[in-house]
């Protein structure tokens, strides 16, 4: 296994839930962290909890819907200019629209699939300029058992998820070569404030998973030696 500490993740939906469980967890093996989200509020936050983890790393934090391109540019640049190096990359950011096929607006469908699908393009196509040129590096994409198969009212989300496990797969065909390992997580329902809102859940700690579980996969998975990595890895409840 090797360490983490000293190495620097831009961590997209940070201000809650996966993404501030990823950062906090990060924080705690001693990696820099940049943080994205759309709401600043919920970032200083996040970042006040990731200093008390760990005292000696750097924190830097840029608002951004990663569903727009200019604001993701902007973001990336900023974090990049404070925080100098990028070795990691965790396409965290995500949106939920429930309902039928003839249900769902036509522009709530569309913006589902522009931060999730866009979104994740956008920051792999501002980020990985940085972690090819350091010669190696993680990208994280997380996407959902529910881009695996089609489920009743969940066209939107499934079909952006399972355009995020074919993109992830496509990214990490070209950039395996540079040494930058890529990898999809499909985790199944986690008790977020997404999935309580959307009924999915009802977060029963003892059964349900928890963000906290997500962190856990995800930095183990980087800790594994730069010779491996996993591809593509499900996560879920056990007797939900």
């Amino acid at each position: 296994m090797q360490s983490l500490k000293g190495k620097t993740a831009v961590i997209t939906g940070a201000g809650k839930g996966l993404g501030k469980a990823m950062a906090l967890a990060l924080a705690a093996e001693g990696v820099h962290l940049g943080l994205i989200a759309r709401t600043a509020t919920d970032l200083e936050a996040v970042a006040a909890a990731a200093k008390e983890q760990n005292a000696d790393i750097q924190v830097a934090y840029a608002t951004a819907d990663v569903g727009d391109y200019q604001q993701v540019k902007a973001a990336v640049a900023s974090l990049a200019g404070t925080l100098k190096t990028i070795d990691i990359l965790v396409n965290n950011a995500g949106i939920l629209a429930y309902g039928g096929i003839l249900e769902v607006p036509v522009e709530q469908w569309e913006k589902v699939m522009q931060v999730n699908v866009m979104g994740t393009y956008y920051m792999v196509r501002e980020v990985l300029p940085y972690i090819l040129e350091q010669g190696k590096g993680d990208i994280i994409n997380v996407a959902s058992t529910a881009g695996l198969k089609g489920a009743a009212k969940m066209s939107a989300y499934g079909a952006s998820k399972a355009a995020v496990i074919n993109l992830t797969e496509a990214i990490m065909q070209e950039v395996r070569k540079s040494n930058v390992r890529v990898t999809t997580v499909n985790p199944s329902t986690i008790a977020t404030e997404m999935t309580l809102s959307a009924n999915f859940t009802d977060g029963n700690a003892e059964k349900v998973l928890q963000p906290e579980d997500l962190a856990f996969l995800v930095v183990n998975n980087l800790k594994l030696p730069p010779r491996a990595f996993v591809k593509e890895v499900g996560l879920w409840s056990t007797n939900p």
